[in-house]
């Protein structure tokens, strides 16, 4: 009786106990030995997300890569039952942010960005994970994490670890909320726009979202077109315009975003050879 009546008192207070949480996914919250059980247990992927510090117009904070990737790891790995996620690295190729009007973005050249993650799942082949899944939440890197996993499965297949390039929590989230975006008649954008600004609004509000400096930025240009140079560019880091940005609609794109990965991780897993698994 006593541990029921705590735990409705906590759960009226919103507080969590260990005992009560979910079930625990992060590496870097982790002892050694829970994560030698967590991986006795089946949890013998691993997932590799990058993140990214960047300006994203005057109405966001510069970690919103990190911030959504964060959230959206431990997400895939609940939803995929056997995946621990390693830790974020909070930065990624972002050269064309480094602007002295615009201060506070880090840039990892593309080579320093792939030896990074190199270094990061060649010390997970060592843990003794099986599946490594390398992602980016970043456009810039995609292509870097694509040839490195290729290379690296090539390297430690023999071996018993399988090395994959998630593509899909990028290029497809972009395309399905692009689709969502038009269909309900929203303003496209391609930074700090309106999906970037309602998914930080969802996940974290006003700490990551600043409602009064939400003002459009340069339209997007649709494919084949040229903008129109007689009109001067407001220059502001937005590419869009955020203002219609809602909590509800960042839900909405968060889930896209989960859900693709999930699908795309166990078509990748459930195809490697069975003896690499």
């Amino acid at each position: 009786m006593r541990r029921i009546l705590l735990a409705t008192v906590l759960a009226a207070a919103g507080i969590c106990s260990p005992a009560l949480a979910q079930e625990q996914v992060e590496i870097e919250l982790m002892t050694y030995p829970e994560i030698a059980a967590a991986m006795q247990n089946g949890k013998t992927t691993v997932l590799i997300y990058n993140g990214g510090t960047e300006q994203r117009g005057p109405h966001a904070v510069l970690g919103g890569h990190t911030l959504i990737v964060r959230r959206a790891s431990v997400e895939i790995a609940r939803q995929l039952g056997n995946a621990l996620v390693a830790p974020v690295l909070p930065f990624s190729i972002a050269g064309g942010h480094l602007n002295p009007k615009w201060p506070g973005s880090v840039n990892l050249p593309g080579p320093v960005f792939s030896a990074v993650n190199e270094a990061v799942v060649d010390s997970m082949v060592v843990n003794g994970f099986k599946s490594i899944v390398l992602m980016g939440d970043h456009g810039g890197g995609q292509e870097e994490l694509k040839d490195l996993a290729q290379r690296l499965d090539k390297k430690y297949a023999a071996k018993g670890s399988r090395v994959y390039f998630c593509g899909d929590v990028y290029f497809k989230t972009h395309d399905d909320v692009d689709a969502w975006v038009k269909e309900h008649g929203l303003p496209l954008g391609t930074h700090g726009g309106i999906d970037d600004t309602s998914l930080l609004m969802f996940l974290g509000g006003d700490s990551y979202v600043r409602r009064d400096k939400l003002v459009a930025g340069d339209p997007v240009v649709a494919p084949g077109q040229q903008p129109d140079t007689t009109k001067p560019r407001v220059d502001n880091g937005v590419t869009g315009d955020p203002r219609p940005s809602t909590p509800e609609f960042g839900k909405v794109f968060f889930d896209i975003q989960v859900r693709n990965a999930v699908a795309q991780i166990r078509s990748l897993i459930g195809s490697a050879p069975k003896a690499a698994q």
